[in-house]
């Protein structure tokens, strides 16, 4: 397995948290793995919404001093 990407959306608000995971996750291949981390409290929402429609999959969602999620690119 490779290791998974990621990115720092800490301190973004909405909509960019998913702006950022829609250009990050362009540039994955099938079946890649893509680490968020962010602040906004209205990720979580956010991006279950977003994977649901673009068929992605939310592996793990974290609370901890931030949100950290895994989502895998399909």
């Amino acid at each position: 397995m490779t290791k998974p990407h990621a990115i720092d959306c800490k301190g973004l608000a909405c909509p960019l948290p998913i702006v950022r995971i829609s250009q990050a996750i362009k540039s994955l291949a099938t079946g890649d793995l893509l680490v968020v981390e962010a602040t906004d409290p209205a990720f979580f929402a956010d991006l279950r919404a977003w994977t649901k429609r673009l068929g992605h999959e939310l592996l793990t969602f974290e609370v901890g001093e931030c949100q950290r999620a895994t989502i895998r690119k399909s």
